[in-house]
């Protein structure tokens, strides 16, 4: 029972951090209806300018942290105005491809700039795990936690209470409608891609200090992205949930099938269990089913 339980906690944990990076996918979707799958590599860029404000120019922490979010807030509002704005009204796919394209560019960008060998963050957290009981857990862990809920509070109240809230979601139902009513599309985009800008800097620097920053950071992209479509893409609570699913079932198969198969069982098996979810939620456990007229 006792390792039962530490999978599931460290699970949930580990669910938690999923569900901050998955908040990258869901507020791009959220906003434009798009699926940005360059998240691991904005996370990665933010992972590297926090290590290159640190530990190469020896900024303070919390000065360094304030420089880094300064500039991915930045990084988006001239990647919405350079690259995306353009593309208004153009069919998805293209602006979908435009975010691969600026993931090849991030990987490309980092190995020049920086190098390709791992780096450490110090987020100044205690290295001695803290006991809950019988289980032990890491105080950057503990901090993903509340970080992800902190986050997916604020984007909470950011879409359902506020005026430029009501504005995004209303320009993902429909540019043209939106743009007939007055609002600004392309502010709306820019925002939605600073704001993706804030989760990839929180994201960068839990898995950062957690697992190191090399261009292999940018690969969690792709592990997270289950999550989202798990707890569907235009829900911010169902991110978390998401992560929180994927994060327990990779740690029970890691805990209870890995020994049996040789390992490497956790890394597929919630790519398994989102297409046994789609295939009876095709919008995911909280997404918003879409019906149009024909």
């Amino acid at each position: 029972m006792d390792f039962f339980l530490s999978l599931l906690v460290k699970g949930l944990i580990l669910g938690a951090i999923y569900g901050l990076v998955a908040l990258g996918f869901v507020i791009i979707y959220k906003a434009t209806s798009v699926i940005n799958f360059a998240v691991g590599e904005l996370m990665m860029f933010a992972a590297f300018l926090a290590v290159a404000m640190t530990a190469i120019y020896g900024l303070p922490l919390a000065a360094g942290i304030g420089i880094t979010l300064a500039l991915m807030v930045l990084f988006g509002f001239v990647l919405e105005r350079g690259v995306l704005r353009p593309m208004i009204g153009r069919p998805v796919v293209g602006m979908i491809m435009a975010t691969l394209g600026l993931g090849i560019f991030l990987r490309g960008f980092v190995s020049i700039t920086w190098g390709v060998q791992t780096r450490n963050i110090d987020l100044l957290l205690p290295t001695k795990p803290l006991q809950l009981g019988n289980i032990s857990v890491g105080a950057v862990d503990l901090a993903g936690l509340g970080i992800a809920l902190f986050l997916a509070a604020a984007f909470a109240y950011l879409f359902q209470r506020s005026r430029m809230g009501m504005a995004l979601r209303a320009v993902a139902d429909d540019q043209q409608a939106a743009m007939a009513m007055g609002i600004r599309v392309s502010t709306v985009f820019a925002v939605s891609w600073t704001l993706a800008g804030v989760t990839a800097v929180a994201g960068g620097l839990i898995w950062g200090a957690k697992i190191g920053v090399d261009q292999y950071l940018a690969l969690l992209g792709l592990k997270v992205f289950p999550a989202a479509i798990l707890g569907g893409l235009d829900s911010l609570a169902g991110a978390l949930i998401g992560g929180l699913v994927i994060g327990v079932t990779e740690n029970l198969a890691a805990g209870y099938l890995d020994p049996h198969v040789g390992g490497g069982l956790k890394d597929f098996v919630p790519f398994v269990l989102m297409l046994v979810v789609l295939m009876v939620r095709p919008y995911g456990l909280f997404g918003r089913e879409i019906i149009e007229r024909v």
